[in-house]
């Protein structure tokens, strides 16, 4: 059985050998500053030959001062011939980013002084151009990150949005590594006292209550993790997106909702129904927050096109998918409908859904409670003015007209709101869980210490060595989502997500 310090040790021993595989490999160097022509540029040199990139390209007889910035004149160390005169900066390590010798060369943006610099670079030996995610791969194997943090890193490179922004910086900052960090900290001492337990027990006085004592602190993490687990999933919705979908009857304005809130003719607009087959996507920013917003063929059971059919299933399959539902109404429909039958917009709602198939539901207070978040838009609020309208006071409810855009103001704000629950609010203090990676590492986590709980509720039968294995094994699930456990392969598949010169 290994104990607590062997599997602290064979979790050493495995990342020490992949930090020798990486220290076997050549300097690298990449640019860091994006392609294409720009005022200064930026390259960067890690590994152990970084000392000759400045002496051989600086001419200088001595490094400079660390983080100090540098005018020098830059040739290539082949030619002699001067590239550009820039800014060199040395960061020694473990004082660097990657925990490596590194240093940065800020030139002029132009293309072929961008291109004389890797050149010169290129023509050192043991000198290669880095692949993507290298350096923050080299930072992650020499101790400066964590892989929670290197997400966090990954996901600040993509963020669009400023609530993505603001959640990945959280992360690359340490806000999930700490509260992990806590929870590994709380196990590494609960199961040290399961097996001091075994150990001693005969042998030595240990103090009373030991194995209660673990078991209440393994109960109150196990509600943690719980509570982490049960978000509604908020961190992945705001990382990858919210998925909406429009749905409605032809002609209800669906395609022009979506040019509207675009700005930009992304979908065909006609009179005449069905025009809409295929579903059109587009990704929206809604007060910092990212929307993947879909618009659909209109729903209706009377059409015979074979296309238009195809058209309407896959609206309903996206419907299935969405994580917000814009339901759109014909204000003039609605009103021919009352006046018929003089009934409630919500007993209208119910028929209208019924009638084009997408299950409702209402409360006892007679209210609409869909199945799924729903936004309710009355259209073309420019051709009819009725008191009952106006009167219209359901949440989630706006009233607009997407020809003369008015109530667009009020669509944002209702849309944000809805945004804002599904997604949270990003903070230190309560980090939501954003990759699908870190879920199943804690589902695994949350079932080892259930197990556990449920041995040491056999009371005196309870099997002590099981128990300290279920507690081993939680362990090992939280080491590898934070890297203290980790295989290559999974490596590769986070960091080939980064972009050259990162």
């Amino acid at each position: 059985m290994l104990t607590h310090t062997g599997l602290m040790l064979n979790a050493f021993k495995h990342k020490f050998h992949l930090l020798q595989r990486l220290k076997s490999t050549s300097t690298i160097f990449a640019l860091s500053s994006g392609l294409g022509k720009c005022g200064v540029a930026v390259v960067r040199v890690t590994g152990p030959e970084t000392k000759q990139a400045i002496i051989k390209l600086t001419n200088l007889k001595a490094l400079p001062q660390p983080r100090t910035a540098l005018l020098r004149s830059i040739q290539h160390p082949v030619s002699k011939e001067t590239i550009d005169k820039g800014l060199v900066l040395w960061f020694p390590g473990p004082h660097s980013f990657t925990g490596e010798d590194s240093c940065e060369f800020q030139v002029h943006g132009g293309l072929a002084v961008i291109n004389g610099i890797l050149d010169a670079l290129g023509s050192l030996p043991t000198y290669k151009l880095a692949e993507p995610g290298e350096f923050t791969r080299r930072a992650f194997l020499n101790g400066k990150l964590d892989l929670t943090k290197v997400e966090g890193l990954a996901d600040l490179l993509n963020a669009e949005t400023e609530a993505q922004r603001k959640q990945a910086f959280l992360q690359s900052e340490g806000a999930l590594s700490k509260l992990y960090e806590k929870w590994m900290h709380a196990l590494k001492n609960s199961m040290a006292n399961v097996e001091a337990y075994i150990d001693f027990d005969e042998t030595e006085t240990l103090e009373h209550g030991i194995i209660e004592e673990v078991v209440k602190n393994i109960e109150s993490m196990l509600k943690e993790v719980t509570a982490h687990l049960c978000d509604g999933r908020r961190g992945e919705l705001l990382r990858n997106g919210v998925k909406a979908v429009i749905l409605g009857e032809p002609n209800v304005g669906k395609s022009s909702l979506l040019n509207l809130l675009c700005q930009r003719p992304a979908s065909i607009v006609t009179s005449i129904p069905g025009t809409t087959r295929d579903v059109i996507d587009v990704t929206l920013n809604i007060g910092g927050y990212p929307l993947i917003l879909s618009d659909t063929a209109g729903l209706r059971n009377d059409t015979k096109d074979v296309i238009e059919v195809e058209g309407i299933s896959r609206a309903k399959d996206i419907y299935k998918h969405a994580d917000l539902v814009i339901l759109m109404i014909d204000l003039e429909k609605y009103v021919s409908w009352l006046k018929k039958y003089n009934l409630s917009f919500v007993d209208y709602i119910q028929q209208y859904t019924k009638d084009i198939g997408i299950p409702y539901l209402l409360n006892s207070n007679s209210e609409v409670l869909p199945t799924k978040r729903f936004i309710i838009v009355v259209n073309k609020t420019d051709l009819l003015c009725n008191e009952r309208v106006k009167s219209l006071s359901l949440s989630n409810v706006v009233k607009l007209s997407c020809k003369s855009e008015e109530g667009l103001n009020d669509l944002l704000d209702t849309l944000k709101k809805e945004l804002q629950v599904l997604c949270g609010e990003p903070s230190k203090e309560h980090p939501s869980i954003n990759q699908m990676r870190h879920r199943e590492q804690l589902i695994l986590c949350q079932r080892h210490l259930e197990k556990f709980l449920n041995e040491a509720a056999k009371q005196q039968s309870a099997d002590l060595v099981i128990m300290a294995e279920y507690l081993r094994r939680s362990l090992r699930d939280f080491g590898k989502l934070v890297g203290t456990v980790t295989s290559e392969d999974i490596l590769d598949v986070i960091f080939r997500e980064f972009c050259i010169g990162k």
